[in-house]
């Protein structure tokens, strides 16, 4: 009988099956034991399924690479998040394109309630070092997670600045848990893991740092992320890559502007310039933007005791009552709405008193 874990980490391995399909298996199954244990003819009925991908269910032979990738995991005490458990990052999970399984080591809650990502350019001038160890300093009282790519440059020095203030901070990878690359970070990581933080990979230990995993990489800094500012950037750089990938996914994209004569800080002008991103000077701007900010709230009228609401703000209400708060994308999912009647409903309940925004598109009945 092999366990969970093992039918886990086999779901990442069959060919065929990317992390689209395997979301859709696990709602459809509930685990990935199931998975491997339903007929081939209940597998090829799934939408998005069929009879290739259920034959490469059937017919998975990798069982000795998931046998060595579990001695790994026990070995190095390397921490599993497959889509069902718990402790899964719940912001990559409002992505269509989430990863089926994390690999982690380190202690910081990939749940905190406030995670930002610091991105930018191998190739930073000392303006863009003094920037991000400036932000990663005065937010370091906000009770903020830092995250980034753990790659030369403004990565480095956002996680750099990270241990030396006590913020938090976590390294995703495009590589597996073996070994850190670059190698010259590989004494910033066991800082970063030391201090409470973590070094976060979707790949098994042993995958080279090739240069397609760096794009999937950029997914899970901006998914896992409320928000994500680049420092600099040219305008070709990877980092404009995390913020397309954090526009689409509905999270809020910062960028510090620079001289118009930089390299570095076309990517960063670029995305202001066509409303991609908002103009970031400070970190007191940042928390403004995100809410984060404490308020003196004046007293709130009481509010009506009863309110009639109309059937798509009760079922927007109803969503809500499930959770503390619920991303935006969850109800448009959840709903069957349509975008703009939600939106509608929303703003209602909003001034009704009923429902408050939240950081990361987060609403939540008051």
């Amino acid at each position: 009988m092999h366990s969970e874990l093992f039918y886990q980490l086999a779901l990442t391995l069959v060919p065929n099956i990317g992390d689209v399909q395997a979301k859709i298996l696990v709602q459809h199954f509930g685990d990935a034991s199931s998975i491997f244990k339903a007929k081939k003819s209940q597998l090829e009925k799934i939408d998005g399924i069929g009879e290739v991908r259920a034959t490469s269910i059937k017919h998975f032979d990798g069982s000795h690479l998931v046998e060595t990738e579990l001695k790994f995991i026990e070995k190095y005490k390397i921490r599993t998040f497959f889509l069902t458990d718990e402790s899964y990052p719940k912001r990559l999970l409002n992505c269509y394109d989430s990863p089926t399984l994390l690999f982690y080591k380190g202690d910081t809650d990939l749940n905190a309630s406030k995670i930002v990502a610091i991105v930018g350019t191998r190739s930073n001038t000392d303006y863009g070092k003094t920037i991000t160890e400036e932000l990663v300093k005065d937010l370091a009282s906000e009770n903020v997670i830092i995250v980034s790519g753990l790659a030369y440059g403004i990565d480095a020095f956002a996680h750099k600045a990270s241990v030396k203030y006590g913020v938090p901070t976590v390294g995703v990878v495009g590589h597996g848990l073996s070994k850190i690359y670059p190698a010259q970070n590989a004494a910033l990581a066991k800082e970063m893991i030391a201090e409470g933080g973590g070094i976060l990979s979707e790949f098994f230990h042993d995958t080279k740092p090739d240069k397609h995993n760096f794009p999937l990489r950029n997914r899970i800094v901006a998914g896992i992320s409320d928000a994500t500012i680049i420092v600099e950037s040219s305008i070709n750089g990877g980092s404009l890559i995390t913020a397309k990938l954090a526009d689409g996914y509905n999270r809020d994209v910062f960028a510090i502007p620079g001289k118009i004569t930089d390299k570095v800080s076309a990517g960063c002008n670029h995305l202001i310039k066509h409303n991609k991103a908002i103009l970031l000077t400070n970190a007191e701007e940042l928390l403004a933007v995100m809410g984060w900010t404490e308020k003196k709230l004046k007293p709130k009228k009481q509010r009506e005791l009863f309110i009639e609401l109309t059937p798509e703000e009760q079922i927007i209400i109803s969503l809500l009552q499930q959770k503390e708060a619920v991303h935006i994308d969850e109800i448009n999912i959840s709903s069957g709405l349509s975008s703009s009647t939600i939106a509608a409903a929303i703003l209602n309940l909003e001034l009704q008193g009923v429902v408050q925004s939240q950081p990361g598109k987060m609403y939540k009945v008051i």
